[in-house]
């Protein structure tokens, strides 16, 4: 029997992220499903804190977009993490896996298999974000089948039965909403500010997975966003709901006098 931790979209979120390893006692191991550091908080805090604790970690989207775009092609919260971080922890970014396969432990993607920028548990239509169907869910599989399955990037925690056994989100560890426009304009909303993760535990009757929320300052991390330009992030981080857009922050930034 093993029992893993297992965080994703931790997006900086330093304090989240200490109250997560606060609450997860007696595990035999961590990992961590990408999306790590990129966001208005404390991303190079964040990556020194993880470099040190050296979980088993793979890459999200944020990970590949700040080491491979310019700049100038850069979002918000990516450009804010690349400014941030040194050299050598760009370069423990560019050292993680697509894929984490562990002895005796789940088969981890960050997105869909082969697509880090898909919701595997999740679509979006023009009318906005759902449950996947079982079809959905087959056609990204496709012929992979593992007993456990672990996947991040929606920031919904989920688990579902797929035709091996069980896939699931252990939601976000760093920011409880957000809005998009990848295919189709939509918003994700856990409607609490509390830290997300997962423990799950192999045993004689399969795995288990067990969805946790904890508590945090959270107030002190929507002020940080708030102070760096960032409203959207802390109405988010406030409630785990969509106020401002990251959009309209934009608009604002822009139009403000210099």
């Amino acid at each position: 029997m093993k029992r893993w931790a297992v965080v994703s979209d931790i997006h900086g979120n330093l304090p989240a992220l200490e109250s997560v390893l606060a609450d997860a006692r007696g595990v035999d191991g961590w990992l961590n499903l990408g999306d790590t550091v990129s966001g208005p908080l404390w991303p190079r805090e964040t990556a020194a804190l993880l470099m040190m604790l050296d979980w088993p970690t793979i890459a999200g989207n944020h990970e590949r977009q700040l080491l491979t775009l310019p700049r100038a092609r850069m979002g918000a919260s990516d450009a804010y993490a690349a400014s941030a971080l040194t050299d050598a922890q760009r370069a423990w970014l560019a050292s993680l896996p697509a894929t984490l396969n562990p002895a005796a432990g789940p088969y981890c993607v960050h997105g869909a298999p082969g697509n880090d920028l898909q919701y595997l548990l999740e679509t979006v239509t023009p009318q906005g974000l759902r449950a996947a169907t079982d079809d959905e869910l087959a056609a990204r599989l496709g012929s992979l089948a593992p007993p456990m399955l672990l996947c991040g990037h929606s920031h919904v925690p989920r688990c579902r039965p797929h035709a091996g056994g069980l896939v699931a989100n252990p939601g976000s560890v760093g920011l409880q909403a957000y809005d998009d426009m990848h295919p189709h304009a939509h918003v994700v909303e856990n409607g609490s500010p509390h830290a997300r993760y997962a423990i799950v535990e192999s045993g004689p009757a399969g795995w288990q997975v067990l969805l946790r929320e904890v508590p945090y300052d959270h107030e002190t991390a929507a002020q940080r966003a708030e102070r760096n330009g960032r409203g959207d992030w802390a109405d988010a981080l406030r409630s785990g709901r969509v106020g401002r857009t990251e959009a309209e922050v934009m608009r604002s930034a822009r139009a403000a006098p210099r």
